[in-house]
């Protein structure tokens, strides 16, 4: 497996499911929000539970084998400052901005929308990697995610 051609599958399918509004699955697990992508050889699945407060994960499959995964939980911390909604808003519009100008997932990333700064932190390639993003409103975190993942081996 080729780690290229899988970072390059997994912005692919990051663009086409959540950031990019793709169509809903039916459901994996009971209460789950689920949204899959394939391209060839190639099978994404987002489940998550939740809506302000979340917890999900992404798997990647290739020939129906499982061979990478990232885990996150995300919330909002000041309901005043921002509601589900917007913060939806602001982190389509950063991560759309980051797959289509740098065809990538990891390495960072700030972005200013109107309704607060989106800033994304992370160590580690996709092999393995743990990471931060949060949106600032009013110099005040009013949202925050982490996340980790990478190859998963027999």
């Amino acid at each position: 497996m080729n780690i290229a051609e899988l970072n390059r599958f997994i912005v692919a399918a990051k663009s086409n499911s959540y950031v990019g509004g793709g169509m809903a699955s039916a459901a994996c697990r009971m209460g789950s929000h689920d949204i899959a992508y394939q391209q060839g050889r190639w099978r994404y699945l987002d489940s998550y539970f939740g809506g302000t407060d979340f917890a999900g994960q992404e798997v990647v499959w290739l020939d129906s084998e499982p061979i990478w995964a990232m885990n996150y939980f995300g919330r909002i911390v000041e309901h005043s400052l921002i509601d589900g909604e917007r913060a939806g808003t602001v982190i389509k519009a950063a991560l759309s901005r980051m797959y289509a100008e740098y065809s990538r997932f990891l390495g960072g990333m700030e972005f200013e929308h109107a309704f607060g700064f989106y800033a994304d932190q992370n160590t580690g390639d996709c092999s393995h990697f743990s990471g931060r993003e949060v949106i600032v409103v009013s110099e005040r975190r009013a949202y925050e995610l982490d996340y980790r993942g990478g190859l998963i081996r027999p």
